[in-house]
């Protein structure tokens, strides 16, 4: 007991007084404690006050900066002694920035103030101590509120405190007395032993400190003043019969290695309890004990991951409300209503044993604050009954709870996916009343219970149901303990609402609920995959076959003067890299997910697809240079180019790869995966390509579309229009704007884009071949001048001269034929507009 008082943060022992033992040092001394210094007592107008200090921004005057141990303050006290009247410390009030503990009119109680975003009160009475040296101690946690011991023992709680508008005096310190006139200025009772630990106690604690602080060991009563109880020089155990149990589980705390010892040893100790009653405080230090074993468990090395870890934690949970059932039905019927509540690292807790009538609530909910709780409306319960509560909310439980088969389940929803997992992605909670409420049978009546859970998603498991190739089922579902073991089920339960943060569920009993969550990946039906995966054939051999020809032509007309300009270089880029593509595409589906082959085709996959983009920007940049704004020389743009068209894509992928390799031919083909966002490294460089070559086609087409009407009001030439819907259309595929719907599919399941997609993707290389060779006057013209090189060349005729090409060709009119009147270097009204449309 002397060593909990030892380790209190701030100590006053005041006057020695009979019968109550103060911390002395081995040679007798008192020892008065770090801040002793800061208690004095001064005498104002008849008013006795104690002052300890000012303490701002500290636990003691703001219980808002406690941390999650709480505060505990402890002292003794007495009123209505007339001999106490000049007692140093003595009065009947006590009034602090943080609390109030107070005497009026037959009823003593403690306040409990904070100052947060709302100032919140908690209010616990008692009965005043009297003439009778008596132990009055609190603790404050935020998440537990106020309990009040009374002589070491339990006495009062209050758990979810208030909203508070006024407190007190606000210029008052902690002050003790009473004002009266001036014929009976006298305090009318006393103080001693003033302590304040910066940590809730325990209510072991508690006991150790009170029984050491009065020099007995006695069976505690909140009733009884301890100076009037029979005591003996020498201390005796309690013949408690639970107490046995409590030191057993205490001492046999990391005994046991094995997952199936311990289990059957907690099973024991449920089977083992008396049938006796117990007080509050006994029941508290068995659930403590308890839990401490429980948590020993779940940290054992060698639980192994797998379906019977599922069925020992449901045995487990089952156990747990069998021993907490027990201690509730068993609290002391002399002392209700009871509660004891508390939290540790396996659960938050409550047990009641009360009448339905003092609820005074239109509903009971456990716990009384957060974001998970379960909801029990008021006319559930039994008028006119005693009702037990048992409350837990596991704080890890549920991680044992995943790679569940659907089959093992009583969900018929989940079992109709076989194959796919269901895992626990919520908290555990658990209640039990007993009478069963009176509750609808019918989820569509009333009363439901209300079930509201937070969501605990893994990464793994968000970034499956963000992947809009899944689909994810929810389940509002408990344990079913009917056929002897815990089975999932979802019978009696719906989920109202929710999404991927939270659900709300409506249950018609109670048990152990949890949310379960089962990732199922979106198939299409045989037709679609035949019709999609036919046309992705037909669709990429028709784009390898025309971007060949592409490539072809510019090579065989590379030696014509027009065709080897840096325009032509970067169609020929262009082509090749989409060809690539499309080749390494049709050889990804020949392997499968998982193999080095495919991880080897999804990394060359990346980086000609990005060579794809990168060189449709060129295109771009190239266009808008030559349209818009003139920018470097022809040789510092073609490095510029190729930097860009083979060299960002080549860091990308580089980084990418290095970084997230597992990413690559892992998730159902050979193509990145979307489990670690790996899949941004091609979506965000597409996106931005797009967008970038969308804002040059806007441009370009402004400009094109002011000179065709420009010419149209000088010449009325309409062909001016039909040059700037060919202009777009032609400039749409070759930039990727088409491209979106290709974003759009990757890695997602949307029909409509699949199939967009597909004929899009197809086209790509036949759009390519028809602009770029088939409907190009300059690749005709220079076609037919190497034809005629060719037939002259066969016939030995070197005599003959060959008209060469004019400035016809280069403005992409036909030899013999008049010029359009949109020749942009006409000397007309809109010479002004000297802007080389070639490019387009």
């Amino acid at each position: 007991g002397f060593k909990v008082l030892a380790s209190a943060s701030h100590y006053w022992p005041l006057e020695d007084v009979d019968g109550i033992h103060e911390f002395r040092d081995t040679n007798g001394d008192i020892v008065e404690g770090m801040v002793n210094k800061g208690v004095y007592v001064t005498e104002n107008k008849g008013v006795t006050f104690l002052f300890f200090g000012s303490y701002q921004n500290s636990c003691i005057s703001n219980p808002e900066v406690c941390g999650p141990e709480g505060v505990t303050f402890s002292f003794f006290w007495k009123t209505q002694d007339q001999q106490a009247k000049f007692l140093p410390a003595s009065g009947g009030q006590v009034i602090s920035s943080g609390f109030k503990i107070c005497s009026n009119e037959g009823e003593g109680s403690v306040e409990f103030y904070t100052r947060g975003n709302a100032m919140m009160k908690w209010k616990a009475s008692f009965s005043p101590p009297g003439p009778y040296w008596t132990h009055i101690l609190f603790t404050w946690k935020s998440r537990e509120g106020l309990k009040v011991y009374v002589n070491g023992t339990l006495n009062t709680t209050d758990p979810d405190g208030k909203v508070f508008y006024d407190y007190g005096d606000p210029s008052a310190n902690l002050l003790t007395g009473t004002e009266g006139d001036q014929t009976k200025r006298y305090v009318n009772g006393a103080f001693d032993e003033f302590i304040i630990w910066e940590r809730a106690l325990t209510p072991s604690e508690i006991e150790q400190y009170f029984t050491a602080a009065i020099g007995v060991q006695v069976l505690l009563s909140s009733t009884i003043p301890w100076s009037l109880m029979t005591t003996t020089t020498k201390p005796m155990l309690s013949t408690n019969a639970y107490h046995p149990i409590i030191t057993n589980l205490t001492e046999e705390r990391g005994n046991f290695r094995s997952p199936d010892t311990v289990l059957g040893y907690l099973e024991n100790v449920s089977l083992s309890l008396p049938n006796k009653s117990l007080s509050e405080d006994t029941a508290l230090s068995l659930t403590e004990a308890f839990l401490k074993a429980i948590e020993d468990f779940m940290l054992l090395p060698n639980l192994v991951d797998g379906p019977e870890t599922a069925h020992m934690f449901g045995s487990l949970i089952q156990t747990i409300d069998s021993v907490m059932s027990h201690m509730t039905c068993n609290l002391d019927e002399n002392d209700l209503p009871s509660t004891v509540e508390g939290t540790s690292s396996v659960a938050d807790y409550t047990m009641i044993k009360m009448h339905p009538q003092t609820l005074n609530l239109s509903h009971y909910r456990f716990p009384s604050r957060g974001q998970s709780y379960i909801s029990i409306p008021s006319e559930a319960f039994h008028e006119k009954a005693w009702i037990t509560i048992v409350g837990l909310l596991y704080h890890n439980m549920h991680y044992f709870f995943h790679n569940i088969n659907p089959t093992d389940t009583k969900i018929a929803e989940a079992v109709a996916y076989k194959g796919y997992m269901i895992s626990a992605t919520s908290y555990l909670i658990s209640i039990k009343v007993e009478p069963l409420p009176k509750l609808s049978h019918n989820l569509s009546g009333s009363p439901l219970i209300t079930i509201q859970l937070t969501h605990k998603l893994t990464p793994r498991q968000y970034s499956q149901a963000l992947n809009k190739s899944n689909r994810v089922h929810l389940y509002c579902a408990f344990l079913d303990y009917s056929n002897g073991i815990g089975v999932w089920s979802n019978e009696g339960c719906v989920r109202e609402s929710g999404d991927l943060n939270y659900s709300v569920c409506l249950c018609n009993h109670l048990t152990n609920f949890a949310i379960l969550m089962q990732v199922v990946p979106l198939k299409l039906p045989r037709e679609h995959q035949v019709a999609l995966s036919s046309i992705t054939y037909i669709g990429c051999a028709l784009s390898i076959f025309c971007l060949a020809i592409t490539l072809v032509t510019f090579a065989i007309l590379s030696s014509v003067s027009t065709i080897r300009n840096q325009r032509y270089h970067i169609h020929a880029n262009l082509s090749f890299a989409v060809l690539v593509a499309q080749i390494l595409l049709l050889t990804s589906f020949q392997f499968s997910p998982g193999t080095m082959p495919c991880k080897i085709l999804a990394i060359l996959l990346h980086f000609f697809f990005l060579s794809a983009f990168a060189w449709m920007l060129v295109e771009g940049f190239h266009l808008y240079s030559m349209v818009i704004k003139v920018f470097g020389s022809e040789e510092s743009k073609h490095l510029y180019y190729y930097g860009i068209g083979w060299g960002c894509p080549l860091v990308i992928c580089v980084i990418s790869a290095t970084s997230s390799l597992g990413s690559y031919g892992e998730s159902g083909n050979c193509w990145l995966s979307l489990e670690n966002g790996a899949i941004w490294a091609f979506v965000a460089p597409a996106m931005f390509v797009i967008l970038v070559n969308i804002g040059i086609l806007i441009a370009v087409t402004r400009v094109i579309s002011r000179i065709s009407a420009d010419n149209y009001k000088v010449h009325g030439d309409a062909n001016a229009f039909k040059l700037t819907a060919k202009a777009v259309a032609v400039l749409l595929p070759i930039l990727g704007s088409s491209w979106i719907f290709g974003v759009l599919t990757v890695n997602a399941h949307a029909l409509v884009f699949q199939y967009i997609f597909a004929v899009f993707n197809s086209l790509q290389g036949f759009f390519m071949f028809l602009f770029h060779c088939l409907l190009n006057s300059e690749v005709r013209a220079a076609f037919k001048h190497k034809t005629k090189v060719w037939s002259l060349t066969s016939s030995s005729t070197r005599n003959i001269n060959v008209k060469p090409f004019n400035s016809d060709i280069m403005t992409g009119n036909r030899p013999g034929t008049t010029p359009t009147k949109l020749n942009t270097w006409d000397k007309s009204s809109n010479s002004a507009n000297r802007i080389d449309l070639s490019a387009v």
